[in-house]
């Protein structure tokens, strides 16, 4: 066994090589299916574990224009890069399947977090079905990639202690009872709304009698691509900002106090008064 090593950032680590001659038998037991989060859009977000996948297997299956070309040009130049917008589920694993037979591991690219309207729980249950091993990488969430441009905590101390991720039902798959938009966020958390920027008029009927209709809302679309913009306004007027800006796709919503001037206190993390494990408090002689 040999060991490389790889040095980013001043973090240093080993990674083991193994060498051993394997049949095609033994090939096709031991390939994996990759399911890696490309991040939201800026190429250099995706992890260094997920570039590597992709840069080191023979198939890389990707999700059309939610993934950056400088991601899926990291493939090896004999690699097998399909994508996989134009294709149903049935055909996407047959692909895999196909890779399975050759021994050939799968870089399947989503973009975001693959855990988060990813729909990778149903290419696991019929990789499951035909034994077919996987892992998954995670990735950067669009919600995380808008905060931190935005340069806004989602969690402020005294204003909102909970980050709600969720959508409403447009022309997708419905919504569960009891997740109705309005039932949660009756505690009026921190929200980011997938999957319904189409929806904008419900969106501002629901929450407004809960958060009131001078909530801050951001209109965040295509966090990370060169073209990202962001409409900024309250639950009164964003739903014109939207009409007028043109923008029906690739959109998140998010809506909270923490988008405004909200006033919050110091939290207990630093406050000098706070002891815990790390930072113990100093016991004094007495006089």
């Amino acid at each position: 066994m040999q060991a490389t090593a790889a040095v980013i950032t001043g973090w240093v680590w080993t990674t083991p090589v193994f060498c051993f001659k394997r049949d095609r038998e033994t090939e096709s037991r031991m390939m994996t299916v990759h399911f890696i989060g490309a991040g939201p859009g800026a190429p250099d977000l995706i992890t260094v574990r997920g570039l590597r996948l992709i840069e080191a297997a023979p198939v890389v299956l990707y999700a059309g224009s939610l993934v950056p070309a400088e991601i899926v040009a990291a493939a090896r130049p004999d690699a097998r890069v399909i994508d996989t917008a134009p294709l149903h589920l049935d055909e996407i694993i047959s692909e895999i399947q196909a890779a399975h037979d050759r021994g050939q591991d799968v870089a399947r690219v989503h973009s975001g977090d693959p855990s988060i309207y990813g729909a990778i729980a149903e290419q696991m249950r019929r990789l499951d079905a035909l034994d077919i091993p996987y892992d998954i990488t995670p990735g950067v969430p669009a919600f995380a990639a808008a905060a931190a441009e935005l340069k806004t905590e989602l969690t402020l101390p005294d204003v909102s202690q909970a980050v709600l991720v969720t959508r409403t039902a447009v022309r997708s798959s419905s919504m569960p009872e009891g997740q109705e938009l309005a039932n949660l966020a009756a505690g009026r958390p921190t929200l980011a709304l997938h999957l319904s920027i189409n929806n904008i008029a419900k969106v501002v009927r629901d929450l407004s009698p809960i958060y009131g209709a001078d909530c801050p809302v951001v209109i965040a679309y295509r966090v990370g691509w060169p073209d990202q913009l962001f409409l900024k306004g309250t639950l009164s007027d964003i739903r014109d900002k939207v009409k007028e800006s043109g923008v029906t796709r690739t959109a998140l919503i998010m809506v909270g106090a923490v988008f405004g001037d909200a006033a919050f206190t110091d939290s207990k993390l630093y406050d000098a008064a706070h002891h815990h494990v790390l930072r113990p408090k100093v016991q004094t002689s007495p006089d």
